[in-house]
């Protein structure tokens, strides 16, 4: 036995925090510093292994190998099962636990999932990777991941699940330097409360920071995370910040000068470990302690929590009893994996629209037409893992109707490329695209397809490979899927007036012909070679810049002709269209268009025309704006990428096998006009979500149709104690499948508040359950809702309040299908007026008008203008907050603690309104010259009033660079 096995670390018999002390004791400085990073040094004399913090598994073990893959997280949220979450999150930790046992170092088991941010906008590009808009769907769906991802021993833990991303991340534009404006409400209400779920009730032990800023704080150094998640939900794991965001904070936010201050900043604010290049972690620490900016302590505080988690894994343990510790490869991708997976798929299928076309009548069909781009493929995301293998659309609807003839065709136009002077491109050796004279070889040929907003792909007919720039910076037909963080296979088409195009690459460099080996072929111009070697690799690789060549494309089959006449010859016709996860929307790229791509659009469009019987099936990534095609198209099913068994899944749907009940997660609405600027966040003032929407929508969310009808009766609703001790509302719902067939059925519950001092949701989910029923059976659901769920963040105390309203309370199948309501009283209390002769924060505003949440190094946010330039400016729009429902309406003087942003400026008190009456103006001095907020000089600036009547309303008007944080009337 070696002598460190006797140490009491290593003696897990002992209680967690006697091993830690004695782990912590041991550890020379430096050892400590290199247990910072995500990838962990081992201490050799201690016996600690080396360990790598991170890994994805957002669907399914990724990265790694050939893993069980699930649908899209977007996918899973449609289930609106969270059993079915929990078994799914239990595989994910027993193939999590294969990889880790092969190899410990390398393959960890604190993995980087699930994505709990909400999804207030569906124009972010990273959509497919969230649980909806709902913070009690997400909350709840997220946390049955995690407690199967982590197991159920009291002590021993399968895996960790790390929530992601801390908060307020839904632009991909300027992600790495935005700032979100969050207001107390929606920070409490809204966006807290989905990660609040998985963490209190759930159990997550880990949690990653977003990249961008908060209220004008980095998210890396959120004070929300040491108050909030390791504070009041008293979360005992570890944080960690994402990927780069030590360095980011200072390259990109510029939030500090050094990376020695950046690393304090982080620690100091409640992260524990740095996802950054080692190097720079370690070099960082140490600068960071020799300035002071740092003490051990706040190293051991980091180990304390980081080996916490790591010793209930299993590490440093010789008992043997970890339950976890004898899974063995066998799991990978086992057979009943794989069914889960099948499961998944097909309990996240939407059914949008039906007018009774669906199900199909295999036994009558047959001549079926399988039509559309994405009706053969699979498609694989960002952090989806390597696919044991694939079932698509095509091969799931051939394999059920063995007894009909199934044709395909994809809609795609089959084209070649001629030069303006008389070249043709061919496929040389390994796919090389070259230009030779017309006639001299033959003209290569590709399947063109058209992904809207300039993005095109191109895939040999001859190799069934993609064209796709390689690191030699010539084009090539190798690549055998879509794919990379930087998506190569994309080329940019820029049609001209006489039917002549110029290409581009993915990230628009003009592409020319130029000499390589002897041969002429295509490549971007040289400035890519001086300017982005990352889309080559090899800048020298090609001589000399010449101009973008021209190019005729030269269509050799016209997809959409194929396919209406394929369409024609068919007793019915399925259209499967939807998008790349990797093009027009990705990470670090948001959504052009809430449209389906154009092109696509059209071939539904013509195939629906000449073949009323067309179903049409969506594979997305997120929402859609359908308004062209609802009317047109008689069925419409959707569902994400949904793994490898998403052809089985889609065939038993369509052909009546399995009755779909998925619901939607998010709002479709009928086109992007209906949303805000993507940077504002704020869900309440300007209606957005299904909570506060208030127009016509495409779908509500929690829509999805069946091939049953069921009925909901006698709904029962009374406040008491709950089998826990908590008060509750009691809430009952009779549900009878009133079909012909079996189906399951997602039961919501939704609640409204009558009277409220403040805007309350118009509906809110309280609860939802999913259930089967035979044909004819009659379920009694029951529901303990606590009461607390009700609460509104009251801005007048910084506290949550249950006011004393009359509720309603609804049972339905969506939130605009309500099929009964009950109505309760709910005892609470009233939100006295507002004491405004109490210092007030400033954030805690009533209503507003052109401002921002920024930093205060006092405390809380200050409150400003947005400056122009900004995101959300406006020219000529007032700034301007209001308190309303004041108890102290008579003051003399008004003392404010104001700084300046980039500039002095004034406050303007006023009365009733942001142009009511002139109480007075306190003047904010000009700052030394900076505008990064932690280097601002705040002071107390006073004014008289002069006040003529009783101040019901008093409302604060912004000049200027002007920032208040709070203020007292006297």
């Amino acid at each position: 036995m070696n002598e460190y096995h006797q140490y009491p670390m290593w003696d897990a018999t002992l209680p967690l925090e006697e091993r830690l002390n004695d782990l912590i004791e041991r550890l020379t400085t430096e050892e400590k510093i290199r247990l910072i990073p995500t990838r962990e040094a081992a201490v050799p004399r201690l016996g600690i292994p080396g360990y790598n913090v991170g890994g994805e598994a957002a669907h399914g073990v990724a990265w790694i190998g050939e893993a069980t893959v699930f649908p899209q997280p977007l996918g899973l949220s449609s289930t609106w099962n969270t059993k079915l979450m929990r078994e799914i999150g239990s595989v994910i930790g027993d193939e999590a636990r294969a990889y880790h046992h092969r190899a410990p170092e390398r393959h960890g088991l604190t993995l980087w999932a699930p994505t709990v941010d909400l999804e207030r906008d569906p124009r972010w590009g990273r959509t497919e990777e969230g649980y909806g808009e709902d913070p009690v769907l997400t909350g709840e769906m997220s946390a049955a991941l995690v407690k199967g991802m982590q197991g159920n021993h009291p002590f021993y833990l399968k895996m960790v699940a790390t929530l992601k991303h801390f908060f307020a991340n839904n632009n991909e534009k300027d992600r790495l330097k935005c700032s979100s404006s969050i207001d107390p409400r929606n920070l409490r209400e809204y966006y807290l409360k989905a990660f609040e779920t998985p963490f209190v009730e759930g159990g997550a032990l880990s949690m990653m920071t977003a990249y961008n800023s908060i209220n004008g704080t980095p998210a890396i150094e959120s004070p929300y995370v040491n108050d909030v998640v390791k504070g009041e939900w008293a979360m005992p794991g570890f944080i960690v910040c994402d990927g780069g965001d030590l360095s980011q904070t200072v390259n990109y936010h510029g939030y500090h000068a050094t990376h020695a201050e950046s690393a304090a900043g982080a620690l100091k604010a409640g992260v524990d470990c740095l996802t950054d290049e080692v190097d720079l972690v370690v070099s960082a620490l140490e600068e960071a302690l020799e300035r002071n900016l740092l003490e051990v302590k706040d190293l051991d505080r980091a180990i304390r929590n980081i080996f916490g988690v790591r010793m209930r894994l299993g590490q440093l343990d010789q008992t043997g009893l970890n339950p976890y510790a004898s899974i063995s490869e066998s799991v990978l991708c086992a057979p009943e994996h794989a069914k889960l997976s099948y499961r998944a798929a097909a309990e996240s299928i939407v059914l949008l629209k039906n007018d009774g076309l669906l199900p199909l009548q295999s036994d009558r069909l047959k001549k079926v037409s399988v039509i559309g781009p994405l009706a053969d493929v699979v498609y694989t995301d960002w952090y989806s893992g390597t696919l044991p293998y694939r079932v698509t659309a095509l091969e799931g609807l051939r394999k059920q109707l063995a007894g009909a003839e199934v044709s395909f065709t994809d809609g795609n136009d089959r084209i070649s490329l001629k030069t303006a002077d008389g070249k043709v491109i061919s496929l040389g050796a390994e796919g090389k695209l070259i230009a030779v004279p017309e006639g001299s070889a033959e003209a290569a040929e590709f399947i063109h397809q058209d992904w809207g907003w300039g993005s095109h792909t191109l895939r040999s007919v001859k190799n069934n490979r993609y064209v796709s720039l390689t690191e030699q910076g010539i084009y090539q037909a190798n690549a055998p899927e879509i794919g990379g963080w930087f998506v190569k296979e994309v080329v940019q088409v820029d049609s001209q007036a006489d039917g002549s195009s110029t290409l581009s690459t993915w990230n628009g460099l003009p592409i020319v012909l130029d000499e390589h080996q002897g041969q002429l072929v295509l490549s971007p111009t040289s400035e890519q070679k001086d300017e982005d070697m990352s889309a080559s690799g090899n800048p020298n690789a090609i001589e000399g810049t010449k101009e973008p060549v021209v190019f005729k494309l030269d269509v050799i089959a016209n997809g959409i002709e194929q396919a209406k006449e394929a369409a024609q010859n068919s007793d019915v016709s399925v259209v499967v269209v939807g998008n790349s996860p990797y093009i027009n929307g990705k990470e670090e790229i948001d959504r052009p268009s809430l449209l389906l791509p154009p092109e696509q659009a059209r071939l539904v469009r013509e195939v629906c025309q000449v073949n009323p019987n067309t179903v049409v099936v969506i594979v997305g990534s997120y929402p859609f704006a359908l308004q062209e095609l609802k009317d047109v198209a008689p069925a419409i099913v959707y569902l994400t990428h949904a793994g490898q068994e998403l052809g089985n899944a889609v065939a038993d749907v369509v052909l009546g096998n399995y009755a779909p009940a998925g619901r939607l997660n998010m709002t479709w609405y009928e086109d992007e006009s209906q949303l805000p600027d993507i940077m504002d966040y704020d869900v309440i003032h300007n209606s957005t979500t299904y909570m506060y929407h208030e127009g016509p929508v495409l779908y509500p969310f929690g829509h999805g149709l069946t091939y049953s009808d069921f009925e909901y009766k006698a709904l029962r609703v009374e406040r008491a104690q709950g089998s826990s001790g908590d008060d509750v509302l009691k809430i009952e719902v009779q549900v009878e499948n009133k079909g012909e067939r079996a189906s399951d059925e997602v039961v919501q519950l939704y609640g409204h508040a009558h009277t409220s001092r403040v805007k309350r949701p118009q509906r809110q989910l309280i609860g939802f359950r999913r259930i089967h029923l035979a044909s004819g059976a009659v379920e009694n659901l029951s529901f303990e809702i606590p009461v607390q769920k009700l609460a509104l963040w009251d801005v007048t105390r910084d506290r949550y309040c249950l006011e004393t309203a009359t509720w309603s309370i609804m049972a339905g199948r969506s939130s605009a299908d309500i099929r009964q309501t009950s109505e309760i009283h709910i005892e609470g209390e009233t939100i006295p007026a507002r004491a405004l002769n109490l210092p007030t924060f400033a954030e805690n505003y009533d209503a507003y008008a052109g401002v921002l949440l920024d930093e205060c190094q006092e405390g809380r946010s200050a409150v400003r203008a947005i400056a122009s330039g900004e995101p959300l400016y406006r020219e000529g729009h007032s700034s301007w907050l209001s308190f309303h429902d004041n108890a102290f309406r008579q003051a003399s003087e008004f003392e404010g603690r104001v700084a300046a942003f980039g500039e002095g400026g004034e406050l303007e008190i006023r009365v009733e309104g942001p142009e009511g009456p002139l109480l007075g103006t306190c003047v904010v001095p000009g700052s030394a010259g900076t505008v990064n907020a932690k280097n601002l000089q705040w002071s107390t600036v006073r004014c008289s009033l002069k006040v003529e009547r009783e101040i019901e309303q008093l409302c604060i008007v912004f000049k200027g660079g002007a920032a208040l944080q709070q203020f007292v009337l006297k």
